[in-house]
């Protein structure tokens, strides 16, 4: 049986990826940082004998919470066989938003914990047969920059600047990740699936609501249509230490999205910003 660690796992298109691994027959770990979804996603669950369900709440923009649910995950689960990094709250508008730890709230949320769960299970991984992480997110956007003199983008703030980043970021990650774990067998995936039918239009204010509620419906790709070509690439992933996609279509690691130097210099930044 395999096992499958999703963030985000209770909506959306990391749950549509939850509901398929458990139809596959494998142990699926969601975590979220609602309670009542994760209840909802477990009730859904017992009605799918092939699998086994269980629910990690965990507050994802704290590093502390990320670290801990690290442990208590390579503790409970020594191999895993797939990480899908799927959880994201979009900020785009309002006053800028730290946590506990003083972290911009997009930073921590849509890339601390996925670095540190990236770098946190890759013993977990590793020790799988074919281990593979998908970081779903941007990649193939040309929009957006690391601002390297304001990480926290403490000067002229604003959401939309702060989740353009937290995508280029994610670039970044995976790129240091398959340099510094080259050899290990993780192949790691950064995984841009377009526009898809979610709840992340509720999040905008009115009359951008109802705007993205109505592009959603003409455009946006269903979610199991959705999970279609995830699903192909985390069951036969590349051989590369990294790869990056827009949906089904395969990206070139050439440019600055990728660049190895910047991926090292924000991996060096980001282990003397976090603690352990």
């Amino acid at each position: 049986m395999q096992t499958v660690v999703i963030t985000g796992g209770t909506d959306g298109l990391g749950k549509g990826l939850a509901l398929h691994y458990l139809r596959q027959g494998a142990h699926v770990i969601a975590v979220g940082s609602t309670a009542g979804k994760g209840q909802a996603l477990l009730a859904e669950a017992e009605t799918i004998p092939t699998g086994r369900a269980g629910f990690v709440r965990s507050d994802l923009t704290s590093v502390a919470a990320s670290q801990d649910l690290v442990e208590r995950l390579a503790e409970d689960h020594p191999v895993v066989d797939k990480l899908i990094l799927c959880a994201q709250r979009y900020r785009l508008f309002g006053d800028r938003v730290t946590t506990r730890e003083g972290f911009e709230h997009s930073f921590a949320l849509a890339y601390l914990s996925r670095f540190v769960l990236s770098h946190g299970l890759h013993d977990a991984l590793r020790a799988a047969r074919r281990p593979v992480i998908m970081n779903v997110g941007t990649p193939g956007v040309p929009l957006g920059r690391i601002h390297w003199d304001d990480l926290q983008l403490t000067r002229a703030y604003s959401g939309t600047k702060a989740t353009l980043q937290s995508f280029r970021a994610n670039d970044l990650l995976g790129v240091a990740f398959g340099v510094l774990h080259a050899g290990s067998g993780v192949s790691y995936i950064g995984y841009n699936p377009g526009v898809v039918s979610t709840g992340m239009p509720e999040s905008l204010p009115q009359p951008l609501r109802a705007a993205a509620k109505a592009f959603f419906a003409m455009f946006a790709t269903s979610v199991p249509r959705a999970t279609a070509p995830l699903t192909a690439l985390l069951d036969d992933p590349p051989a590369e230490p990294f790869t990056a996609y827009w949906r089904k279509r395969r990206l070139s690691p050439a440019g600055r999205a990728f660049a190895r130097q910047d991926a090292l210099r924000l991996h060096d930044l980001t282990r003397e910003l976090i603690p352990r």
